[in-house]
């Protein structure tokens, strides 16, 4: 992971440079090669959401890239890759507010000294990315599983003129039709911003995903990329058109279905702490999550 360092690129702690798609060819290995599969820490994903949490991106050498990034007014900075000594978080703690997604293998063998130097450690379940088996959604198997399968049969049955093809240059702007019904059914921008600018450079970010169809015409889609050294694939977007019903659930088993068997799960990121989204995460039967925690200075 030298290739960050000798790229010149990202400069060297104190200083900061806004993220931008030069910083891919060096960050995306990288970020795809740690353990945990933190579905923000890709370069797809902070590069989509660099407006939205202003990010920037500062290099301790050799292994060691930090993220600062910005939420409801407050800073935070994340750290990906390794726990910054301690002269750099008293640093960053004295310009920031928070240390945000703290992964199990950053906090591994770190939180007795982390405690030690006042910083208080708690797990942000609202973040936890919840993982699947990638056979269990392909299947949706058994007794646990019974009315998830009902309502794909159900779709299948009302629309028996369904299919999907990969997403290709070509099918970009019938995804984009997709994307923009979803925004009207919603009345909220949500991630409209960011779900766009990916159909865009979804090549470019190494991001691949399907499109959906019923009676020939788009219906839904998704966008997602590998993560944890190639053991999860990440799913970012998922869009669809709500007077189809039953399209989500579509779209859930016929991408798990289509997905590599090299992947072992799904991760299907957060909830955010909204509580349907939680039910909804909930019923497909998560197998475990990417656990995540936040760091305070206190005093």
């Amino acid at each position: 992971m030298g290739t960050i360092q000798g790229s010149g690129l990202i400069p060297s702690f104190p200083e900061w440079a806004a993220i931008r798609l030069e910083h891919k060819e060096a960050l995306h290995p990288a970020l795809q090669m740690t353990a945990d599969g933190v579905s923000e820490f890709t370069f797809s994903n902070l590069y989509l959401f660099r407006k939205r949490y202003n990010y920037q991106l500062s290099s301790l050498g050799g292994d060691n890239v930090i993220i600062s990034g910005e939420r409801e007014g407050k800073k935070f900075f994340s750290t990906p890759f390794a726990c910054p000594p301690r002269e750099v978080l008293d640093e960053l703690f004295s310009t920031h507010s928070y240390w945000k997604n703290i992964s199990e293998s950053v906090l591994e063998g770190n939180a007795e000294s982390l405690s030690a130097q006042g910083i208080e450690l708690a797990e942000d379940r609202d973040n936890f990315d919840y993982l699947y088996f990638r056979e269990d959604l392909a299947k949706l198997s058994g007794k646990k599983y019974h009315k998830k399968r009902n309502l794909v049969n159900a779709f299948m049955l009302a629309y028996p003129e369904h299919g999907s093809k990969p997403l290709t240059r070509e099918l970009v702007g019938e995804a984009q039709a997709v994307l923009e019904i979803w925004r009207i059914d919603k009345h909220d921008e949500g991630d409209y911003i960011a779900a766009s600018e990916a159909l865009d450079l979804f090549e470019q970010l190494n991001m691949e995903g399907a499109i959906f169809y019923v009676k020939g015409r788009p219906a839904g889609w998704c966008l997602g990329e590998g993560v944890a050294r190639g053991t999860s694939f990440a799913l970012h977007f998922e869009k669809g058109v709500d007077a189809f019903k039953g399209i989500y659930q579509f779209i859930n088993q016929r991408y798990a279905e289509s997905l590599s068997e090299s992947y072992t799960y799904i991760n299907r990121e957060q909830d955010l702490g909204d509580e349907g989204l939680r039910q909804s995460k909930e019923t497909y039967r998560p197998c475990g999550f990417v656990k995540k925690w936040t760091g305070k200075k206190q005093g």
